[in-house]
């Protein structure tokens, strides 16, 4: 039985071995709706397909044009049973609901360090934050490394920024990526922090520069998202 939930992942659950994200892109705000309507049929008529998948998870984008899905896979072999099972009779349902979806790729992930702030735990976030920063090359030691340095900039702010929640680093198995998933009491106080001089996140530290010049970083990418909807075994 697969059973609709509100409630947001447990990042840090021990028997995720494998979390894994994507994102669609679906082009408006209506598209971004009813796909995710189409996904709650399609897997909501079914039978939860693996014990291996411990939760699923769909996000609109602020930009009014993608998802983000985050998967929770005990390992990538459970995956890989279910894309040779169940993984196609739900794509073409969803796409004959929603024609021309763009899927922009899955990255496979393992969960590296944590953090929570003041405001949690136990609130619930009103927005979740993708930081996703790319390395020139494979490295996991620098992988590490740069979430490390992170954390030291984040214990070095004098008075942080209110709102955020807690934030679940990611490091991607080909050695090459981070993705931080930070959970946020609002969008505004994450776009506050943001532009805050001297204040929050990111300050003109010298702890934060070190994080923003780090050696073979190539690029970063900050989007916002709104919890859509939540998938687990019933």
């Amino acid at each position: 039985m697969t059973r609709r939930t509100d409630s947001h992942p447990d990042l840090t659950r021990p028997d995720a071995g494998a979390p894994f994200f994507s994102t669609w892109r679906v082009g408006t705000p209506e598209r971004q709706r009813q796909a995710v309507e189409a996904i709650a049929r399609t897997w909501e008529r079914r039978p939860w397909p693996a014990d291996g998948l411990r939760s699923y998870h769909v996000y609109t984008g602020h930009d009014g044009e993608t998802l983000l899905h985050h998967a929770q896979w005990a390992s990538e072999q459970a995956y890989e049973a279910f894309v040779k099972t169940h993984r196609q009779e739900r794509v073409d349902e969803i796409d004959t609901a929603v024609p021309g979806i763009e899927r922009l790729g899955l990255g496979r992930y393992r969960h590296y360090r944590s953090g929570a702030r003041a405001e949690g735990p136990g609130t619930v976030p009103g927005c979740v934050v993708i930081v996703e920063v790319e390395f020139e090359g494979p490295d996991p030691r620098r992988q590490r490394a740069w979430v490390d340095a992170v954390f030291e900039a984040l214990a070095s702010e004098p008075e942080p920024h209110p709102g955020g929640i807690s934030a679940h680093f990611h490091l991607s198995t080909d050695g090459t990526r981070v993705l931080n998933y930070a959970e946020w009491t609002s969008a505004e106080a994450h776009a506050d922090a943001l532009a805050a001089p001297g204040d929050g996140i990111g300050s003109a530290t010298p702890l934060w520069e070190r994080v923003q010049n780090w050696p073979g970083l190539k690029s970063s990418t900050v989007r916002r998202y709104d919890h859509a909807l939540g998938l687990v075994p019933g």
